[in-house]
C-alpha cells in the first residue's frame, strides 16, 4: 500500500517543472541578442530583471535599431531609429540591464547569413556571455523573417565561437574560443524551463511602457495581456507569475 502511495504521488509530480536553478558565479554575465527595441521587453523582461537584481550582468545586443516601427509616414527611418533607441535605453535601465548595443541593421530585410554570424560571434567572444537569451527560431508559424534570423544568427554564432578555425582572427593572443554555457530561447512552442517573474513582473510592464512609440496608444490592454499570460503560466509553475522558455544547456 505504501509503495502505491509513493508511486501515484510521484505520477502526481512528474509534470510540475523544476525550479529554476539560483544564479551561479559561473553563469554571472548575460548577453540578450534580440533584432528589435522592445523585443526583449516583450520576450523575457521579468526574467531579466530577475536576473539583475541577483547581481547577473546584462548586457543587450540588438540587431536593428527599428527604423521601419512607425506608421507616420512623416517620419524618416533615421529619425524612427533614434526614437526607439532612446525608448531602449530607458526599457532597459527599468529593468537593470548595464549596456545596450545597437548594430543598426536596416529592420525588416535582416538574414541569417555569414556576415552577421561573424558579427555576432566577435562579440560574443569580445563580452563572453555565460548565457544568451534570444528568439526561438523554431517556433511554428513564425511570420516575421527578423525574428527568425535573429533566432538562427544567434544560435549559429553561439555554436561557431567555440571553434578555433571559425573566424580565428577573432580569437585575442592568450584566450581560448568562447564557451557559451546555457541558451534560453523566448517566444518559443516548446517550453521547459520556467522563471518565477512574480516580484519582477511591473518592471516588466514599466519597461514596455518605455517603448511608447510602440505601447503608448493600448499600454493598458498590453498590461491586461502580460498578466494574464504570465498567471498562465505561472499556474503550470506552481507560482503566481512565470515566464516559460526552451533552455539548452551545452557542454
Amino acid at each position: 500500500m505504501a509503495e502505491r502511495r509513493r508511486a501515484r504521488e510521484r505520477a502526481q509530480t512528474s509534470d510540475v517543472p523544476a525550479p529554476a536553478r539560483p544564479p551561479t558565479e559561473q553563469l554571472s554575465r548575460v548577453m540578450v541578442i534580440a533584432v528589435h527595441p522592445d523585443d526583449p521587453e516583450f520576450g523575457a523582461g521579468g526574467t531579466i530583471a530577475k536576473w539583475a537584481r541577483a547581481g547577473r550582468e546584462v548586457t543587450y545586443l540588438l540587431i536593428t535599431s527599428g527604423d521601419k516601427g512607425s506608421h507616420d509616414r512623416s517620419l524618416r527611418p533615421e529619425q524612427v531609429a533614434a526614437v526607439r533607441e532612446r525608448e531602449q535605453r530607458a526599457a532597459a535601465a527599468a529593468l537593470g540591464v548595464k549596456e545596450v548595443i545597437f548594430l543598426r541593421h536596416a529592420d525588416g530585410v535582416v538574414e541569417n547569413n555569414l556576415a552577421l554570424r561573424r558579427e555576432l560571434m566577435a562579440i560574443v567572444r569580445e563580452r563572453e556571455p555565460h548565457v544568451v537569451v534570444t528568439i526561438d527560431p523554431w517556433r511554428r508559424y513564425q511570420l516575421h523573417p527578423d525574428h527568425r534570423a535573429c533566432g538562427w544568427a544567434a544560435l549559429d554564432a553561439v555554436w561557431a565561437a567555440r571553434e578555433w578555425n571559425i573566424f580565428p582572427e577573432q580569437i585575442r593572443d592568450g584566450k581560448e574560443p568562447w564557451r557559451v554555457k546555457e541558451v534560453y530561447l523566448f517566444w518559443t512552442d516548446n517550453a521547459d524551463h520556467w522563471e518565477d517573474v512574480t516580484e519582477t513582473i511591473e518592471q516588466r510592464i514599466e519597461s514596455l511602457a518605455a517603448h511608447t512609440s510602440q505601447t503608448g496608444q493600448r499600454m493598458e490592454q498590453i498590461r491586461e495581456r502580460i498578466l494574464a499570460g504570465c498567471k498562465e503560466t505561472g499556474a503550470a509553475a506552481g507560482v503566481l507569475y512565470a515566464e516559460s522558455v526552451k533552455l539548452l544547456r551545452l557542454g
